[in-house]
Order: structure tokens, then C-alpha cells, then sequence
């Protein structure tokens, strides 16, 4: 995993994982939804939750930087 890479909402959207059980998934890990929903979080902040969820959407944001990283 990157030291730099931002988790976003796009790529909570492309771990099918569902909105309205997002929103509590971040207050139970005392994680700041609206900030993420603006800028995203960094995916080490997710990962410190230790939550298999977490590592659904940091593997969707990798492979979304990966991908990036192979059109330039």
C-alpha cells in the first residue's frame, strides 16, 4: 500500500459496500465522514481500523492508482 494514497468515495462505490452503513461504519471507528466524503482519508488511516472492510476499499483505490499509473 502507498504511504500517499487517498481513499475516496468513488472508490467505496466501486467496493459495492453500501452507503447508509458507511456512514456509522466511520462514527464507530471515530473517523470523519464528511471530511471523507470532500477530500477522501488516507488509505493507512483506514487500514489502522483493522477492518476487512477497510481492505475491500483501499484494494479498490489501489488498483484506481494503478490504473492511473498505467494511462500516463
Amino acid at each position: 500500500m502507498s504511504d500517499d494514497l487517498i481513499v475516496t468515495v468513488q472508490d467505496l462505490r466501486a467496493s459495492r459496500l453500501c452507503f447508509q452503513g458507511a456512514r456509522p461504519w466511520f462514527r464507530r471507528h471515530g473517523l470523519d465522514w464528511q471530511a471523507f466524503l470532500a477530500d477522501g482519508l488516507p488509505a493507512d488511516v483506514l487500514a489502522a481500523t483493522g477492518d476487512a472492510l477497510a481492505f475491500r476499499v483501499i484494494a479498490e483505490a489501489e488498483k484506481r492508482a494503478a490504473q492511473a499509473a498505467n494511462e500516463t
